[in-house]
């Protein structure tokens, strides 16, 4: 079961996980580090490319180059209306197949294998746990 934590520190907070990982959270636009927000948006884009990558790459067509670009369009200061994903990849010159094989892997994991867009997608129960 993924478990994170996130506590207050004295400049923000801090997320970690049970392997040692660290990302601060900003609360304010001012404080140089990602916002609760941007961290949802940077688990999608992540989630994904980090599913399309091996998925492409054991069918022989490792792309040039691979990222995304993760735009969260408000409704209001809590509310998202659409989040959009836009690719940006360079398909090597001499693979002929690459641009189909990224095409259908990038559509299902989109589609099916992403846990994080599932989640947003269709929503996820939250169960909210006070002392």
């Amino acid at each position: 079961m993924p478990t994170v934590r996130v506590e207050r520190t004295e400049t923000g907070f801090v997320a970690t996980n049970d392997r040692g990982g660290r990302i601060e959270i900003g609360s304010t636009k001012d404080d140089g580090v990602f916002s609760p927000l941007e961290l949802l948006l940077v688990a999608l884009g992540g989630c994904e490319l980090a599913t399309v990558e091996p998925l492409t790459a054991r069918r022989g067509h490792r792309l040039t180059r691979l990222a995304t670009v993760v735009e969260g369009e408000k409704v209001s200061d809590t509310e998202l209306k659409q989040v959009t994903i836009t690719y940006d990849v360079e398909l090597p010159p001499e693979d002929e197949k690459a641009e189909e094989v990224f095409r259908s892997v990038a559509k299902r994991v989109h589609e099916r294998y992403c846990p994080v867009g599932k989640a947003i997608k269709n929503p996820t129960p939250v169960i909210q746990r006070l002392p």
